[in-house]
């Protein structure tokens, strides 16, 4: 048995504030984020398909939060990670990374902000080294192989409120987690609404135009592959100012310490169970903790 048999089956929690929300808390994970799930099915399934095998190696783009959870996953397996970020995200996760053997490229961002050409730019640098290297490329924008990782995230949550939930809410990133979670949970109760959570300054998805935004590991800036039309039932549109406010009520009033996607995530939930009525049980997620953002300008600006 190793640290990867510790992923998943985490907890849910009921805000003290609002008890119409539920808070899956995916920050017990062994690297702090949801992430652990998706970077040990990509993983798996490349194994599984004959596309990483002993002698082989990784390379990733990634926010910070993706490259964490395969460099947990790579240094438990033994295979080499080349991951390519920016400066445009958290120290923490990139010092997180290289403390697990990962080796970092880093691709310089324009004020700091997440950017549709950065995302770009880092998915072109992760192709050009596996071209070069012959890695296996986890490509998690175009990856489906995580959908079932949260199709068993979803049933944990079906278990945890024993059926009787009526809504839930997550930001879009790669779209895989939202988009698992949904198709597993309508599975159950074809009923349940869905909310996806973009950032207000790169609305995409609900038809706006791309934009820089602070909030780390969400709104790619274009329309990202995984996500499909007939996903969510609703698209909430929350700014890098109202998720970061969130975090730091959620830190002061319920003593959970989230990063801001989390932040924005209940932002959603809040406004999704006004719409449900007095009697609703929202779900969301607690995507990772905030030590991740610990030492941030960003964080400390949010929290002082």
């Amino acid at each position: 048995m190793t640290v990867l048999s510790r992923i998943g089956n985490t907890s849910l929690v009921q805000m003290r504030s609002d008890p119409r929300i539920f808070l899956k808390l995916e920050s017990e994970n062994p690297t702090g984020s949801l992430k652990d799930r998706m970077a040990l099915a990509m993983i798996e399934a490349a194994e599984a398909a004959g596309h990483l095998g002993p002698g082989g190696s990784v390379v990733e783009y990634t926010a910070g939060s993706t490259g964490v959870s395969l460099a947990l996953v790579c240094a438990v397996r033994h295979y080499p990670l080349h991951i390519v970020t920016s400066d445009a995200f958290a120290p923490e996760k990139l010092a997180h990374m290289e403390t697990l053997g990962a080796r970092l490229t880093m691709i310089p961002s324009h004020g700091a902000g997440m950017t549709e050409q950065l995302t770009l730019d880092m998915v072109e640098a992760a192709r050009a080294i596996r071209q070069e290297s012959g890695a296996f490329w986890a490509d998690q924008l175009n990856n489906p192989a995580p959908l079932a990782a949260y199709h068993t995230m979803a049933d944990e949550i079906w278990r945890q409120t024993e059926g009787r939930i009526d809504g839930s809410v997550q930001s879009v990133g790669t779209a895989g987690s939202l988009r698992g979670n949904a198709e597993q949970l309508r599975r159950h109760n074809p009923r349940i609404r869905v909310a996806a959570v973009e950032p207000s300054e790169s609305p995409v998805l609900s038809g706006g135009q791309t934009g820089s935004h602070h909030i780390d590991g969400v709104g790619a800036g274009f329309v990202v592959p995984l996500w499909r039309s007939d996903i969510a039932d609703d698209i909430e549109r929350v700014s890098t100012v109202e998720a970061k406010a969130m975090a730091k009520r959620l830190a002061r009033e319920e003593g959970l310490f989230p990063g801001t996607s989390t932040g924005g995530n209940v932002v959603a939930a809040v406004r999704l169970a006004d719409r449900l009525g007095p009697t609703a049980m929202v779900v969301t997620i607690m995507c990772d903790t905030g030590m991740k953002y610990l030492h941030t300008e960003r964080t400390l600006k949010q929290l002082a």
